[in-house]
């Protein structure tokens, strides 16, 4: 049996016979790897399977887990990367195991198809649910209680995640570590993965071209970096088309290939993104942070940062506040052309 000294840093995830090996190698990577650099006890991390003996991965090569679905339904972060079949029925073992973990206390996650087991353990009823676009029609048709949502990277309901495809469960997963430690471990993180440190779940998953670095004369990359030199100004449409020189429509076509969302989305993202570390790391009222970042109103933040990251500013803040670092009768924040994170374009929306 795995050794749990702290039941509350155990994760488990699945291995079964025909995976790809990349949603487990991500798992692994994240939960699995020792990070003496971080001063927080890291995760415990289980492979189990549902029958001892040699699994066949994509690839050609064999994963032997360790352990079975009785320490699989005992961890406390629990993971389904995929199903052997989108179409098959889910087997009734794992599914029992699901339920039982969830009837424990267990947070369940799911990346990529791993959705259709959560389904079938009746996790996801009820819920809003993601999974990679190709099946999210299939998953609606076939657990119909689900609210599918297709075009986002991963969903957070608190005690059931799902994400899309692949590297979306990284984003996820990265998600969890923020949850669980904070940002600056969940960055550090990050920055070891080479990834960027957070995208918020509701982001794009299908981006029709890739984002490539802004050059000299891209237009649309010109405006993207006019908007982050200062978000505290007004941005519409027809402003970053005149920075791009382009007219309105050719602007918003280019600019939604680009990045998979239309251009004031993608201001509202930054607006959020620039507010976090003033909400982790200040004691400012929230008003005084709505005004540093761009929002007209102290109320307009609270609606956008909701839709953005389900969740409330003051709920966040309280979440994920850096300790020893604000005064709690900080009121004045600086400038807003110092609080805003200097990245490029093209960092932000990758």
């Amino acid at each position: 049996m795995l050794p749990l000294p702290d039941r509350s840093r155990t994760v488990s995830v699945l291995a079964f016979d025909g995976m790809s090996p990349f949603e487990l190698g991500c798992v692994v990577e994240v939960f699995g790897l020792p990070r003496p650099e971080l001063d927080v006890p890291w995760y415990e991390l289980a492979v189990c399977a549902e029958r001892p003996g040699p699994l066949r991965a994509v690839g050609g090569f064999t994963i032997e887990a360790a352990h079975g679905l009785d320490v699989f339904a005992g961890a406390r972060t629990v993971i389904v990367p995929g199903v052997p079949d989108v179409r098959a029925e889910i087997s009734p073992a794992l599914t029992a195991a699901l339920r039982r973990a969830h009837d424990g206390g267990a947070r369940i996650v799911s990346i990529c198809s791993g959705a259709f087991a959560l389904a079938a353990a009746g996790l996801l009823d009820g819920r809003a649910a993601t999974t990679h676009w190709r099946y999210a029609a299939l998953l609606q048709r076939r657990f119909p209680e689900v609210r599918v949502d297709p075009g986002v990277l991963y969903v957070d309901e608190g005690d059931v995640l799902t994400s899309a495809g692949s590297a979306a469960g990284l984003d996820l997963l990265v998600h969890l570590v923020r949850r669980d430690h904070g940002p600056s471990v969940a960055n550090a993180v990050a920055r070891r993965l080479v990834v960027p440190p957070h995208r918020e779940g509701g982001q794009a998953q299908f981006v029709e071209t890739p984002v490539a670095e802004v050059e000299a004369g891209d237009p649309v990359g010109r405006a993207m970096d006019w908007v982050l030199a200062d978000l505290t100004r007004p941005v519409t449409v027809a402003a970053l088309a005149r920075v791009a020189g382009m007219s309105e429509r050719g602007f918003i076509r280019h600019f939604g290939r680009r990045t998979g969302t239309s251009p004031l989305r993608w201001v509202i993202a930054q607006r959020i993104a620039a507010s976090l570390p003033l909400l982790e790391t200040t004691a400012a009222p929230i008003e005084e942070v709505a005004a540093a970042v761009g929002f007209e109103s102290p109320v307009t933040f609270r609606h956008h940062f909701g839709r953005s990251m389900r969740t409330s500013p003051s709920a966040y803040r309280k979440a994920f506040r850096r300790q020893g670092i604000a005064s709690e009768n900080q009121t004045v924040l600086p400038p807003a052309t110092r609080l805003v994170p200097q990245c490029s374009a093209s960092w932000l929306t990758r």
